[in-house]
């Protein structure tokens, strides 16, 4: 055995380990029966991770309620009970193992009850962005391989020209309906489903911001390590109440939901997000984890300080955010309201997570997104793929263990040294803080200087006027490319093209300074908050 493969083997051995110490510390290890470790073993066996950490939280929690929606409560041994059934119906209705299982539905307990049942039969998961227009979904249903297709009602007039195999059913309806999940669920039996013989698959979408969204397949977590990596930065603890803002069927919304219930918390969700109702929510439930986009904790520090006024929100310990840039001045408004709760966590569908700011460096940083989580490598690379020092800014690689295993319809992110491109670009500072400086296809060159965007946006987010901002590059005959802004302004505020321009000639370089402003009433956003660019070049 070389040298070099000891110390990899020590490596990982060592990080396990660690991943082990910190799932004990979280309350997730303990001593238990052996009929509850034998039935979660057996899960395992039969169905893979997803599967097997309901029916552990089903064992140990029965009778705590796993999910709160708008139609009320389910108990963990209530959630485990209708994922049976419905996997057996599907079963019933020809389902076979490794077929696709398409879901449309906003946050309900009818996604999650399709996620767990599906995971029952060996499926392929497929998870659709809800913001789609209807092309789009038959496109991306058809290209994933959609065998079976679960959707909320209000879709239903996109779905003409879907016709699954297997058939379609109806996660959310306003009457009852014989092709509703509700239906099958009455009918089905209550047995463990019988062993599907494949692990089941999840596939995600690419946010496709820039094009036509991706397929990202990944296969169900291995070891200990996935969840050390989250773990080692961020406190999370079973029993707890987690205020599920993001939409399940993008990354953070998924794994944290699925994170939740393995942990035997409970998940509070509603189909469409309002920043009252959330806080009242928050309050109420006595949520100690809420999981967001920064979109939607804009939304909440716009409502003002009244918006908090009479809630106790004391149990809250963690606000997770992901999905696109947080931003310093927001970071800070929202430590200000809400106090030193912050997680701000960097990664994609792709790499999966790499680095994690928490509080501590977000008081220090607010603009960093912190340093790399458990079992995580981040360099920073030229354009030869040579390491860049501290304070240079270069093409972000990471390597972990839960990356994605290439694009459903072909293709892959670069990968240099057994890292994988995230697509941005950024530094890290002389602490090991890492900053995201732009996308790398956004850097635009304007007059022979380098300009990202970002910094900008950053800028412009911190004047007192500005609700939102971007900022893209355009052509420009004289220049090569210009800065383009797109500006929506508080209510009650003015803010001129010329005001816009000289705040940031007052604050950047000249040639930062943006040659044309557009005012706004909102930026366009896909459902987790990152700006559609696409459809600004447009305007």
């Amino acid at each position: 055995m070389t040298l070099g493969l000891i110390r990899s083997v020590g490596e990982r051995a060592y990080l396990e380990a660690e991943s082990a110490r910190l799932v004990v510390g979280a309350g997730l290890a303990r001593v238990e029966s052996p009929t509850i470790l034998l039935s979660a073993a057996t899960a395992m066996l039969r169905y893979g991770t997803l599967a097997a950490g309901l029916r552990l939280s089903a064992a140990r929690y029965g009778a705590r309620t796993a999910v709160i929606d708008e139609l009320g409560e389910l108990t963990f041994a209530e959630l485990e009970d209708r994922s049976n059934r419905l996997a057996n119906a599907w079963r019933e209705r020809g389902l076979k193992p490794r077929e696709g299982v398409a879901i449309l539905a906003r946050n309900h307990r009818g996604l999650l009850e399709a996620v767990f049942a599906a995971a029952k039969c060996g499926a392929k998961i497929i998870l659709l962005n809800t913001d789609f227009a209807g092309p789009q979904i038959r496109d991306v249903a058809t290209r994933e391989g959609t065998d079976l297709l679960v959707y909320d009602d209000e879709y239903a007039h996109m779905l003409d020209e879907v016709h699954p195999r297997r058939g379609s059913y109806r996660a959310w309806t306003e009457q009852p309906r014989e092709d509703s999940l509700e239906s099958l669920i009455a009918t089905g039996s209550s047995a463990a489903p019988p062993a599907p013989g494949a692990e089941p698959k999840i596939i995600l979408l690419t946010s496709g911001t820039t094009g036509t969204p991706k397929g990202a397949p990944r296969a169900e977590p291995k070891s200990l390590l996935s969840l050390g990596g989250l773990l080692s930065k961020v406190p999370f603890r079973v029993n707890e109440v987690t205020e599920c803002c993001a939409p399940m069927f993008h990354t953070l919304g998924f794994a944290m939901a699925m994170l939740s219930l393995g942990f035997g918390s409970t998940v509070v969700i509603r189909r469409r997000f309002d920043p009252q109702v959330a806080i009242d929510s928050m309050a109420e439930h006595k949520a100690t984890t809420v999981i967001a986009v920064p979109v939607m904790l804009n939304r909440m520090i716009d409502l003002g300080g009244q918006a908090l006024t009479g809630h106790d929100l004391s149990a809250l310990r963690i606000i997770f955010v992901a999905g696109s840039q947080l931003g310093a001045q927001l970071c800070r408004e929202v430590t200000a309201a809400f106090g030193p709760v912050v997680y701000n966590l960097y990664g994609s569908t792709e790499v999966a997570y790499a680095t994690i700011a928490t509080p501590e460096d977000l008081a220090a940083e607010p603009g960093c997104v912190g340093r790399p989580v458990l079992g995580a490598r981040v360099r920073i690379l030229d354009d030869r793929g040579r390491a860049v020092p501290n304070g240079a800014t270069g093409r972000i690689f990471v390597g972990n263990s839960i990356q994605f295993e290439g694009y459903t319809g072909g293709g892959h992110k670069e990968i240099i040294g057994g890292l994988m491109s995230s697509g941005d670009v950024g530094h890290f500072d002389g602490e090991g803080r890492l900053f995201i400086d732009g996308r790398d296809d956004d850097m635009i060159v304007s007059g022979g200087e380098n300009v990202f965007p970002i910094e900008v946006e950053e800028l412009l987010y911190t004047h007192p006027a500005v609700r939102e901002a971007a900022v893209i590059g355009v052509a420009d005959e004289q220049f090569g490319a210009r800065l383009k802004a797109f500006v929506v302004v508080h209510d009650g505020h003015t803010f001129t093209e010329a005001e816009v321009r000289e705040f940031v000639k007052s604050n950047l370089a000249r040639y930062k300074v943006p040659r044309e402003v557009v005012f706004l009433d909102e930026l366009p956003r896909n459902p987790t908050g990152k700006v559609l660019k696409r459809k600004l070049q447009e305007v």
